[in-house]
């Protein structure tokens, strides 16, 4: 029971404890005021709890948000860079591939283990790896 409904629930007690006839005017206003008080004091119960649950499903949400964004953003770091996994023709140990060791035209890049060229074969087709224009 909220703070309010025991204040109005007290007033209730003392309009029937002081006898307060509905047969007079300002019995009938009394009573009135006090019922409307009680309605009040019901619908912020209401509101109450209605907010209470939303406060818990925006925490529900905020958790669920909270394992998306580890998903995505943690895989990214976890990563830490790494463009391939590319096997070494001359040596065949594996190269973590990172952007910092491709030029922006590489056609090839040195093997960290071996020190010799490895070609690079571009699979993508887009505009940006390419270079090539559409519009030709």
């Amino acid at each position: 029971m909220s703070f309010i409904k025991e204040r109005v629930a007290y007033l209730k007690g003392l309009a029937e404890g002081m006898k307060i006839s509905d047969a007079t005017n300002e019995g009938k206003l009394l009573s009135s005021i006090i019922d409307v008080l009680d309605d009040m004091a019901l619908a912020i119960d209401d509101i109450e709890e209605v907010q209470e649950q939303l406060g818990d499903q925006v925490d529900n949400m905020d958790e669920d948000l909270a394992e998306v964004e580890r998903i995505l953003f943690d895989c990214e770091e976890d990563d830490d860079g790494i463009l391939a996994e590319v096997e070494c023709p001359h040596c065949s140990e594996i190269i973590y591939l990172e952007e910092d060791m491709l030029d922006d035209e590489a056609e090839s890049f040195e093997c960290p283990h071996c020190g010799k060229d490895v070609a690079v074969e571009w699979d993508c087709d887009c505009d940006e790896c390419c270079g090539h224009d559409n519009d030709e």
